[in-house]
């Protein structure tokens, strides 16, 4: 695995809206996944949706039969996994309480989408994050 950066995470449009469109079809429960690429360029290249186990508008735990084969899938590609992914779909793309409380995976950005207004631009509509010992950072996001 790549050392972190604490840069940008970088991601394509075409990748953005992937996030989005899985956020928008899981409606009106929380959408989850992992984003693979390169750790020590912030670079995402690759999303990975997966099952919302708790089937919550509220929160959120990606299927450990997911996770299980994404993470191993992403390893055996030589990738990093570079973010985790949910959505908020009645708040801002921050993290709320249990997500600092959960988040795993302290080298990795978490990315945050907002549906509270569904018709804004990715920019907008997506944050990133770095969460360590239940702090959150907000970390820069270039979409491009």
């Amino acid at each position: 695995m790549s050392e972190p950066t604490d840069d940008a995470l970088i991601l394509s449009t075409v990748l953005a809206g992937e996030l989005l469109a899985h956020a928008r079809a899981d409606a009106p429960n929380e959408a989850c996944g992992v984003l693979a690429g390169t750790l020590a360029d912030g670079r995402a290249t690759a999303y990975h949706p997966a099952r919302n186990a708790d089937a919550s508008p509220f929160v959120y735990t990606v299927h450990p039969d997911d996770l299980v084969r994404i993470v191993l899938g992403i390893e055996d590609a030589g990738e990093d996994l570079v973010a985790i992914f949910h959505s908020h779909t009645r708040s801002p793309a921050v993290p709320s309480p249990t997500d600092r409380r959960q988040a795993m995976y302290p080298d990795a950005f978490h990315l945050l989408a907002t549906l509270v207004e569904p018709d804004v631009i990715p920019m907008q509509a997506l944050r990133a994050w770095r969460i360590r010992d239940g702090e959150a950072t907000e970390a820069p996001l270039r979409i491009e």
